[in-house]
């Protein structure tokens, strides 16, 4: 296709088979009625099957495509300077001043665009124009203006008629905007009556309010039309329903918008030719009241449609995204930056992480060739964790340095909610808050991260709320899967926190005390390398502590011992945890954590032995130390209990129900401590006890937790345990639940 210079027009061909085809006549037919409810039609039904065929007929479009994004923007500048509200028309003040559309108008091809384009636009301008003044049939115009683009796409059509549209309209208002400023604009303002329509400006006010409520939604529709047109045909084609339905929309939705813009016209036409006459009358109002509605009914499906075809652009585009990451992770690479753009940020318009150190913005490049840990999580990371953390990240750094391995820590933050209305002020201000407690890299905003990368983090990564700690090498290998339950147990000793270097620390554990308590409480280390023995006990029933550590005491001043106690709690029902702690304080009971910090610091490291030995299979492994981390595991959940320590050594693990009897009957074996030791004695008595009030093992794994076992193996009698699935109401001050049987 030429212009009228013989300039090629900047398009390009696409199959004529690939044009949007026509509505049904169903279709059609309901948005030409205007849809349930709506004003009766402007057109009698008797015309309407004929009319359908008038406008389906004139649609013969050649194959070439314009790209229309670029004058739409300069339609859309016009009329939002040229549709002054009908207050600021009474007040007589002028328009705001106009953006700058000169840079936009120099963009590549655009002027060539125009060129091209001009002819067609000053042939509507024109018909538009005559027409109005003429007082022609509405949609006798609007079918002359159907036949001069019938070789356009709809989309074409539509925004070419808008452009001519706004020449004439922003040239009506321009001259009201200048004319009392301008000479040459006074005089042609003269001969247009602009004066003394102004004078008219207060009952003018409605029709001027009615012209730009449908202006506003002809481009609502215009720009529904474009947005269709859009679509990414790699992700969405003509035979998914959702974008077959909306593109059936696009003939009705041009016809209505390119026949309001004829109703747009008249009414300027008559408003500068009638004057006074035109006031008296009230068709054109409803006329264009009635334009407004319909269209609007055609806009808000136009956009129910287009928010279904983008989310499965979504979803496309996320599988898409989630395939490639399943590739990226198991491929080898030179270097990290592969990966860790594919997980924070892909693209290099912005700097994407933030410096903890310096809180200054940085590019994901400082992490590349170094041991990288990925700290998952969401904005639920407690103080104490981001504590420990810090001490561990400030330890292990300066081990990195001295033995010349470069590490950082980066933080992905995962919110499911940072798309939707739940991202409020409040969370935006806790995340800002944790951001900036932090010491090392962070992503500067959560809506970063994709919804693909959350979905792989989810699914392959076991990511369940609870932090994960993602260890990669330099080269992009995953080394740990989660880290994070090795920096519980052995902080700094872990690095560089790969899983070789989690199954070497594992190999040289035994079943000790310091396992328990190393990297906690100095006091205890300190009673260990005395010798002394050691109850470490726990539990939330202040009566058996009571009963429990008066009855220790007394055992050890009869054998002669040595002996302090120290109170760890329990995993769960905090509060509890602190009237326990009240009394043993006030009673002088035992020695005990008052931080409860230190209490949830030990539980937390019994559980990531457990998670540990989980994620690298071992979990019903038959060594000595995970069976016995099981049973106090399991013992927290039924009771009170108490480990005994003589020294380093653990003589025993039980149950409140063993321990505390065993000590009640040191009459019944205290003759053995004299020739068998105090250790042998009371472990040989709490053994046969055991026998005959064995508790019942309970595990229990919240959903958050991530990695879960297959089964469970008990740590007393080594058969598999019962998997239940238990609903709880956790509170600090109990739990009440329901408990259901997995068939």
């Amino acid at each position: 296709m030429m212009n009228p210079n013989n300039t090629p027009l900047t398009t390009h061909k696409v199959p004529a088979a690939s044009a949007p085809a026509g509505p049904t006549a169903t279709a059609l037919q309901k948005y030409m009625r205007g849809g349930v409810g709506c004003e009766r039609s402007m057109i009698s039904m008797s015309d309407e099957n004929m009319l359908m065929k008038q406008i389906l007929d004139t649609h013969a479009p050649d194959g070439m495509e314009v790209d229309v994004r670029p004058l739409l923007a300069i339609v859309e500048d016009i009329l939002n300077h040229a549709t002054l509200s009908a207050d600021t028309l009474v007040a007589g003040s002028t328009a705001p001043p106009a953006e700058n559309m000169e840079e936009k108008a120099r963009q590549a091809n655009f002027v060539v665009l125009i060129e091209a384009l001009s002819f067609t636009v000053d042939r509507i301008s024109c018909e538009l124009a005559f027409k109005a003044l003429n007082g022609g049939d509405a949609h006798t115009t609007t079918l002359a203006i159907f036949k001069m683009l019938t070789s356009f796409p709809w989309d074409a059509k539509l925004v070419l008629t808008l452009a001519a549209f706004a020449f004439n309209y922003g040239e009506f208002w321009l001259l009201v905007q200048i004319y009392s400023t301008n000479h040459l604009a006074k005089s042609m303002a003269i001969l247009k009556q602009l004066p003394s329509i102004m004078d008219l400006s207060a009952p003018l006010k409605p029709r001027f309010e009615a012209l730009n409520n449908l202006i506003k939604v002809m481009m609502e529709v215009a720009s529904c039309v474009v947005q269709i047109k859009e679509l990414p045909p790699s992700y969405i084609s003509t035979d998914v329903p959702t974008l077959s339905a909306a593109m059936a929309l696009i003939p009705t939705a041009v016809y209505w918008t390119i026949r309001s813009a004829v109703a747009c016209s008249s009414q300027i036409s008559a408003i500068t030719s009638l004057g006074n006459e035109y006031l008296s009358s009230t068709t054109e109002a409803w006329e264009l009241s009635t334009l407004a509605h319909k269209l609007r009914t055609i806009s808000e499906h136009m956009q129910k449609q287009i928010g279904l075809c983008h989310q499965h652009i979504d979803e496309k585009r996320h599988l898409e995204t989630y395939q490639s990451l399943l590739t990226i992770v198991d491929a080898a690479h030179i270097d990290n930056m592969k990966i860790l753009k594919a997980l924070i940020y892909p693209k290099d318009d912005i700097q994407p992480l933030i410096d903890g150190s310096t809180k200054r913005r940085v590019n994901i490049d400082v992490l590349r060739r170094k041991n990288v840990l990925l700290l998952i999580s969401g904005l639920d990371i407690s103080s104490d964790e981001l504590s420990i953390l810090e001490q561990i990240h400030g330890e292990s750094k300066v081990h990195a340095t001295r033995h010349e391995n470069p590490y950082e820590v980066v933080w992905i933050p995962v919110c499911d909610r940072i798309s939707s209305a739940e991202w409020t002020a409040t969370a935006q201000r806790q995340f800002e808050e944790m951001q900036a407690s932090m010491q090392w890299y962070s992503v500067v905003h959560p809506g970063l991260i994709d919804k693909a990368v959350v979905r792989f983090i989810r699914d392959v990564w076991h990511f369940r709320n609870k932090p994960i700690l993602v260890v990669l090498d330099p080269q992009g290998k995953v080394v740990s899967p989660n880290a994070i339950h090795m920096m519980w147990i052995w902080g700094s000793n872990a690095f560089p926190f790969t899983t070789v270097r989690e199954e070497s620390l594992w190999k040289e554990e035994t079943w000790r005390l310091e396992l328990l308590v190393n990297g906690i409480d100095p006091t205890i280390l300190n009673w260990i390398r005395e010798g002394k023995y050691v109850f470490l006990y726990g539990g939330d029933d202040v009566e058996w502590v009571r009963k429990f550590t008066a009855t220790a005491r007394k055992v050890a001043a009869a054998a002669r011992i040595p002996l302090e106690m120290v109170y760890v709690g329990k995993s769960t029902k905090r509060e509890q945890v602190r009237k326990v702690i009240a009394s043993i304080t006030a009673e002088k009971l035992s020695y005990c954590w008052e931080d409860m910090a230190m209490i949830w610091f030990f539980w937390t490291r019994l559980e990531s032995m457990l998670f540990s030995k989980i994620q690298l299979g071992k979990a019903n492994d038959h060594d000595v130390v995970m069976q016995e981390i099981k049973r106090l595991l399991s013992y927290d959940k039924a009771g009170g209990w108490a480990v005994l320590a003589n020294g380093p050594n653990v003589v025993v693990n039980g149950h409140g129900t063993t321990v505390l009897p065993t000590l009640e009957e040191y009459d019944l074996w205290k003759e053995h401590v004299a020739t068998e030791g105090y250790d042998v004695a009371f472990k040989d008595h709490h053994r046969k006890l055991h026998g005959i009030a064995q508790p019942c093992c309970r595990f229990e794994f919240p959903s958050a937790a991530g990695r879960m076992p297959d089964q469970m193996k008990c740590p007393e009698c080594q058969r598999v345990m019962e998997k239940l699935v238990t609903f709880l109401c956790c509170h600090d001050g109990g739990n009440h639940g329901i408990m259901a049987n997995i068939y």
